[in-house]
């Protein structure tokens, strides 16, 4: 396909499965417009579901010391969830948070203020550092684009056995519609939570063994967890009228909360490979895909979005400093990093995964309306 971009939001041909109809319009566009967004108004309209699902919460906590875990990471959409949880569902929250050694300094300051400013427990859990980095240097040497997916498995897999553990029956998370209603193409992004393709890279490229990485899998959060366990995993975002300007203004003012650059900026990891990494040797820029989340959500103009896309998606006073940052964490050189960038590229297909789970059970959600977003 000649490039081409979407007439109304900015997604383009870099998504390599995109279409567009007559209008221009990209079909991420049209899922948004003809199923997202009337499942989400009948949500976001609903005060009675919340009130129901807030009195569930309750009920399933009570003669426990919490109704509810949050897996906070610092950034803007956990953090106002926490603020919204306690304060406007009066729900007992402990925040959960996972250091998978990436901190930015920023989100462990944002953490102690809502933690501290809302008076909450905090349970941190700390991922053993040799593993993590044996794991994420994996990743680098199979050439996939989603080399992030170790920090991501770490965090929902730790929150999962943590609640089954402590049989906390609601786990609350900061996902959402408004900002996020157009997902990453899935060659950007493969399932994070596929511990196949995880285990398989890792036995291809990693050198030591994998003795307390914490894994999960698809069937045992969509199913056993649900169903067996009888733990819910709820986004309560969806119910309010979340503006992701108007949440900063808030928090800044009652916290002393501090904003990032960009979505998902609270990791140093993160922001390297989201900023520098996958646009640099992949050509994805997960600015797109966040950009249009917010024109379709009328939070961003097309024009804002395309003003701000001319500017390259990481700081060229600061990129050197971040990849010695990176590559001095990881125990590497400087050239070593460097070498990763010029390996044959690779998808999530070139290695085991239960990717065919992952298709059918999203159809299905769909079909039964269990599940609302975008085409992935």
């Amino acid at each position: 396909m000649s490039y081409k971009i979407c007439s109304n939001c900015v997604m383009d041909s870099s998504d390599s499965s995109i279409t567009f109809d007559k209008r221009g319009f990209c079909d991420h566009c049209n899922t948004f417009y003809s199923r997202t967004l009337p499942a989400w108004n009948l949500q976001k309209n609903n005060k009675n579901g919340l009130k129901i699902l807030t009195n569930k919460i309750k009920k399933a906590g009570k003669g426990k010391e919490f109704d509810c875990i949050i897996g906070m990471s610092g950034g803007i959409d956990s953090s106002y969830l926490t603020y919204l949880a306690s304060k406007v569902m009066k729900l007992r929250v402990l925040v959960f948070h996972v250091d998978g050694g990436w901190n930015s300094q920023i989100a462990v300051n944002n953490i102690e203020k809502i933690v501290d400013g809302l008076k909450l427990d905090l349970y941190t859990e700390v991922i053993n550092w040799e593993e993590m980095k044996d794991l994420q240097l994996s990743f680098f040497k199979s050439g996939v684009p989603h080399i992030d997916t170790p920090q991501d498995h770490a965090f929902f897999a730790t929150m999962y056995k943590f609640a089954a553990k402590y049989d906390v029956k609601y786990i609350l998370t900061g996902g959402n519609l408004s900002t996020e209603c157009v997902r990453n193409p899935i060659e950007w992004m493969y399932f994070q939570s596929d511990s196949r393709q995880l285990k398989d890279i890792h036995k291809k490229h990693g050198l030591i063994n994998l003795d307390t990485f914490p894994t999960t899998s698809i069937l045992w959060h969509k199913f056993i967890l649900p169903y067996f366990k009888n733990i819910k995993v709820e986004r309560p975002l969806n119910y309010f009228d979340y503006t992701k300007e108007k949440a900063i203004k808030l928090l800044s003012n009652e916290f002393g909360w501090q904003p990032y650059p960009q979505k998902h900026f609270e990791s140093r990891f993160t922001r390297f490979y989201e900023s520098y990494w996958l646009p640099k040797r992949f050509g994805f820029d997960t600015r797109k895909v966040q950009f249009s989340s917010l024109i379709l959500t009328k939070q961003l103009s097309r024009e804002k979005a395309l003003e701000k896309l001319k500017e390259k998606p990481w700081d060229e006073n600061n990129i050197s400093n971040e990849i010695n940052f990176i590559s001095n964490k990881l125990g590497i050189t400087r050239e070593i990093l460097d070498s990763y960038l010029k390996l044959p590229l690779k998808t999530y297909k070139d290695y085991k995964s239960q990717k065919w789970i992952y298709f059918i059970g999203s159809r299905i959600m769909k079909i039964l309306k269990l599940e609302v977003g975008g085409k992935r």
